[in-house]
């Protein structure tokens, strides 16, 4: 049986652990270095990825992070920070992790095959709804049931996978493979497979933002400032882009009771925030395209 490049052996790791700290430093450095470059041939897959989830959004669908280990934690870290950094609904994520609560405080590995659990969690899925699953290898039993279900449901499924031609690639809309070199220790997906998933969900995620309105002139402007940091952030952004003093925005701030988008409405020129309201959600919440209809 032919290898999975993640499970063959580095060829410098030959005799690493009784290498210099620095030198082991050096090849672990070179090695995410390497698994971070074939991120760039994947663009084309992870733009198509990212039109997917804004779709879904912008039809009350909900985002599915859908993974095992390693993989797991890098699907969870992005799904968890998309209600902060760009104001989607929490309960517009899931997190479907194998081995569920328990695998944030051990990361066994049985679990990955529990492919009635997979099911099971997966019931919840419909058609509406968009699957990213994630999967070193593109085998693993527990994600791969899910897409299958997700498949048959007729939900959408972006596969984000380190091994070509794999199964769950062949499940997927959109297939975004990330062909990293072989581990710096053998099988341990936590190093250059996890870093190129990290850095493609980073990506597509931040693009669907993008789409979906939420930044302007690379500010997170749905953001919702609910404590002291936030409302700082916040301020800063009105004045920012309305050009006006951070007293002034933040009285703004405080009409459209610490939301970004109606305080910049106010700012420029709306009446109310009824105004901002309609006009915002006339421009499908895009504050640029919503500010357009502000100029006589």
């Amino acid at each position: 049986m032919t290898l999975r490049t993640t499970e063959t052996a580095h060829p410098d790791a030959c005799g690493l652990d009784q290498m210099a700290d620095s030198a082991i430093l050096d090849m672990l450095f070179q090695a995410q270095t390497a698994a971070a470059q074939v991120v760039s041939q994947a663009q084309p897959d992870i733009q198509q990825g990212a039109a997917l989830m804004a779709n879904t959004l912008l039809k009350n669908g909900k985002l599915f992070y859908v993974a095992a280990g390693s993989s797991g934690l890098m699907g969870m870290a992005d799904g968890l920070e998309l209600p902060g950094t760009f104001g989607i609904p929490a309960r517009s994520i899931r997190i479907l992790l194998a081995g569920g609560q328990a695998s944030l405080t051990h990361l066994a590995g049985d679990v990955e095959d529990d492919t009635q659990t997979a099911l099971d969690d997966a019931s919840q899925i419909s058609e509406a709804d968009c699957v990213i699953a994630i999967s070193a290898s593109g085998s693993t039993p527990y994600p791969l049931a899910i897409a299958q279900h997700a498949q048959a449901k007729g939900a959408q499924t972006i596969a984000i996978c380190n091994t070509p031609d794999s199964p769950i690639a062949n499940l997927a809309n959109v297939a975004i493979h990330l062909p990293t070199p072989p581990e710096p220790i053998s099988g341990s997906t936590r190093l250059g497979a996890a870093t190129a998933q990290k850095i493609a969900l980073n990506m597509m995620s931040t693009l669907m933002g993008i789409k979906l309105g939420h930044v302007y002139d690379g500010l997170m402007v749905n953001l919702q400032a609910d404590n002291a940091k936030l409302r700082d952030r916040a301020t800063r952004i009105v004045a920012r882009i309305a050009r006006i003093s951070t007293p002034l925005a933040a009285s703004f701030l405080d009409k459209a009771n610490g939301k970004v988008k109606p305080a910049v409405m106010l700012a420029m020129g709306a009446t109310s925030c009824t105004q901002a309201d309609r006009l915002l959600a006339q421009a499908g919440q895009n504050l640029r395209t919503a500010l357009l209809e502000l100029k006589p």
